[in-house]
C-alpha cells in the first residue's frame, strides 16, 4: 500500500475544498489528513482507492474552486487509523485569496423560508458564498485569520462547523442572530418619521421608500443608496455628492427587473448572474417615468447590479415592509475621486453631510473593495468579486511592483507567472487615496508572501505613484505613459 503526499495550488482556500477532500477521502475509506497551508492545500492520503480519489478530485471539485496544479509524491504507508482535517500550516509560501462571493441559492432560500433559524438574517453565508477577501487579515485562511475571530460561534453554529455532511463544514464566515453581527440604524435627518419598529432594515426600507439618502455599510464598503424610481431623491444624491454628470450604479433583486429598464443579451446575462455580481453597463429602454436621464445623464447606458449579499436582498424582499423598493441607486460611499468608505467613524466624519441615516453593522471590514464594472467586451473596473485573484501571465516574473498611473489607479505586483492587480485606488492627487495604495500594498505583499525586488512606474516625473516607487529604494524602471497604456490593452485582449 503507498501513501500520497498531495500538494494542490489554486483557489484553493475559503471555497470549501479541505470539507471536499474531507468527504471524499472519507467515502473512499482513505485514511490521513487535509491542511490549508500558506501554498495551498497539502493532503496526505493512503488506501486502496488512491487513483480513484486523484481522479475525483479533478474531476469534481468545488462549485467555488480552481485548480491550477496538483504535485504528488509517493511515499511509504504511515499507518493513518483516520481522515482529519488538521490545523492550518503557515509556510510563507505564495497561495491565491479567494475574492468575496455572491449569497448563493441556497443561503438565500434559508434566508427566506419562515422555518429557517436564520429567516432574514443579513449576514447568512455558506462554504459556497460570503465574506472572503474583505475580511481576511492574514493567511491561512481561518477564522481566527479573519474580522470574524470576535464573534464566538453559538452551539448551533458550532456543531454546522463541524459536521462534515453539513454545507457550513469550516466555514470560517459561519454565523447566525445569536451569535453573529448585527445591525445598528442612526437617522440623521429627524425630518423623516419613521416605523414603530426596532428592525434597522424596515426603518431603512421606509426611510427610502419616503426619498431618503441611506448610508448603507456592505460587503467592501459603504453605499450611498435612495431610490431610483424618484427622481427628486438622485438629484439630491447627486447635488450632495458632487457628482456631477457622471453614472449612477443601480441594484435590482433579480434579472426580470432589470429587463424592464434595459437590453440584456445572453453575455451580459451571464455576467449579472456570475458568482462575481458585477456592474454591467447595459442599452437603456426608454421607460416612460424611470429618471434614467437623472441616473446616468446624457448616456446611452445604465450600469446594473444584482443584488449580491443577503443585507442587499432584504432591502427588496422584506416580508415585513411596508411596500416594496424595486430599483435602488446604489453608488460608492465616498466623496468626489476618494476611496470608498468602510470604517464606522470614516462615514460618519465624511458622509454625514450627504445622507439622512446610516445602516451599519458591526463586522469589520479589513479591506475595503468597490464593486466591478464590466461590459461584456472588457473590464472598467476589476474589483469586488475578482481581486485579489492571481491573473495567470504566459512567461515567468521576478517578484516586482508596477505602481500604475496617477488617474483611477491600481498597481500590479508579480510572483511565479502571475500578476495580483490591485482593487481601483482612486485619483493619486488625493491624500486619502495615497494612503489606501499603501494599505492594500502592504495587505497583498503579506497574502502572497511578495517583496518586489524592483519598481516600475510611469516616465512621467510628476506623478505621485511615480514618488512612491522612488521612496522605496529599490532598482526602479521607467516607462512613457503612452507606450504603457497601448501595453495594458492589448494584454486585457
Amino acid at each position: 500500500m503507498t501513501r500520497l503526499r498531495i500538494r494542490i495550488k489554486g483557489r484553493v482556500q475559503g471555497v470549501g475544498f479541505r470539507p471536499f477532500v474531507y468527504n471524499l477521502a472519507r467515502r473512499l475509506d482513505l485514511k490521513g489528513f487535509v491542511q490549508n497551508s500558506s501554498q495551498g492545500v497539502l493532503i496526505e492520503v493512503e488506501g486502496p482507492a488512491l487513483k480513484e480519489f486523484l481522479k475525483l478530485l479533478k474531476t469534481s471539485p468545488p462549485p467555488l474552486a480552481e485548480i491550477e496544479s496538483i504535485q504528488t509524491e509517493e511515499l511509504p504507508p504511515s499507518g493513518y487509523n483516520d481522515f482529519r482535517i488538521v490545523k492550518s500550516a503557515d509556510e510563507g509560501s505564495f497561495t491565491h485569496v479567494s475574492p468575496d462571493v455572491t449569497i448563493c441559492e441556497d443561503c438565500l432560500r434559508e434566508l427566506l423560508d419562515p422555518s429557517d433559524r436564520r429567516y432574514l438574517y443579513p449576514f447568512i453565508n455558506c462554504t459556497n458564498c460570503g465574506p472572503r477577501y474583505s475580511i481576511t487579515l492574514s493567511l491561512p485562511y481561518d477564522r481566527p485569520n479573519t474580522t470574524m475571530k470576535v464573534f464566538k460561534m453559538c452551539p448551533d453554529c458550532e456543531r454546522e462547523y463541524n459536521d462534515p455532511s453539513d454545507r457550513r463544514f469550516h466555514a470560517q464566515p459561519n454565523a447566525c442572530p445569536v451569535c453573529g453581527p448585527h445591525l445598528e440604524f442612526e437617522l440623521l435627518n429627524k425630518g423623516f418619521d419613521l416605523p414603530e419598529v426596532d428592525d434597522p432594515l424596515l426603518k431603512t426600507i421606509e426611510l427610502l421608500r419616503k426619498g431618503a439618502i441611506v448610508g448603507i455599510k456592505g460587503l467592501g464598503g459603504f453605499h450611498l443608496a435612495c431610490n431610483a424610481e424618484d427622481a427628486h431623491a438622485v438629484r439630491t444624491l447627486r447635488k450632495r455628492k458632487g457628482r456631477g454628470n457622471k453614472p449612477f450604479a443601480l441594484m435590482a433583486p433579480d434579472l426580470e427587473t432589470i429587463e424592464e429598464f434595459c437590453y440584456v443579451d445572453e453575455k451580459e446575462r451571464t455576467l449579472l448572474l456570475s458568482r462575481q455580481s458585477p456592474i454591467v453597463l447595459l442599452r437603456k429602454k426608454p421607460v416612460p417615468g424611470f429618471p434614467a436621464d437623472e441616473i446616468a445623464p446624457d448616456n446611452n447606458y445604465l450600469g446594473f447590479m444584482l443584488s449580491y449579499t443577503p443585507l442587499h436582498y432584504l432591502l427588496f424582499l422584506h416580508p415585513k415592509a411596508r411596500g416594496a423598493l424595486k430599483v435602488l441607486v446604489m453608488t460608492s460611499g465616498n466623496l468626489s475621486e476618494e476611496p470608498i468608505v468602510h470604517r464606522d467613524e470614516d462615514a460618519r466624519k465624511r458622509l454625514s453631510h450627504v445622507v439622512d441615516a446610516f445602516l451599519f453593522h458591526n463586522r469589520d471590514i479589513f479591506m475595503r473593495v468597490d464593486d466591478s464594472v464590466i461590459t461584456k467586451e472588457f473590464f472598467i473596473r476589476r474589483a469586488r468579486g475578482y481581486v485579489p485573484e492571481p491573473v495567470r501571465l504566459p512567461f515567468q516574473t521576478g517578484q516586482a511592483l508596477a505602481v500604475g498611473a496617477d488617474l483611477k489607479n491600481t498597481f500590479a505586483l508579480t510572483s511565479e507567472g502571475y500578476a495580483i492587480v490591485s482593487q481601483h485606488i482612486g485619483d493619486m492627487e488625493n491624500l486619502q487615496s495615497h494612503q489606501f495604495f499603501k494599505e492594500v500594498l502592504e495587505n497583498l505583499c503579506g497574502l502572497y508572501r511578495i517583496s518586489p525586488r524592483y519598481v516600475i512606474a510611469d516616465l512621467h516625473p510628476d506623478y505621485h505613484s511615480g514618488r512612491i516607487a522612488e521612496e522605496m529604494a529599490l532598482p526602479l524602471y521607467r516607462f512613457q505613459h503612452h507606450e504603457a497604456h497601448v501595453g495594458a490593452v492589448m494584454a486585457e485582449c
